[in-house]
């Protein structure tokens, strides 16, 4: 049986993202939301680029997160930053939902590349 994967591509996502990211004002919730917004509609952008022709019922998605500099990271903020692209993802009609009946969040990785820093979603189906 050949699984099928899909990967998408996404800068990092902003620092704004994160929920550690105090957010004190009205202005900065806009800036937050504008943000999201923009996140999620690129990671629509590309997923529809895939042209995947129906929505998977049940997947699993690894993020690979590329930055220029090593240092130590929080996983689980990083994988929560990422929320706007799993709801561009579901908006492009790739996958069911992004719930924990159909979509198996594996753990994130970090690596280094000092010339294209970026987050790699790999997706695999799971039939």
């Amino acid at each position: 049986m050949i699984n099928e994967t899909a990967v998408i591509v996404l800068p990092l996502p902003s620092p704004y993202l994160s929920p550690n990211k105090p957010i004190s004002s009205h202005g900065g919730r806009m800036k937050k939301a504008r943000i999201a917004k923009t996140y999620r509609e690129l990671a629509m952008k590309l997923t529809k680029e895939l042209d995947i022709d129906t929505a998977w019922e049940k997947a699993t998605i690894q993020a690979k997160f590329y930055h220029k500099t090593k240092r130590g990271r929080d996983d689980i903020n990083y994988m929560a930053m990422l929320k706007p692209a799993y709801d561009g993802i579901v908006e492009a009609g790739m996958l069911v939902d992004d719930s924990y009946e159909h979509l198996t969040t594996l753990p994130a990785e970090f690596y280094i590349d000092k010339e294209f820093p970026r987050v790699s979603l790999l997706l695999e189906r799971i039939k």
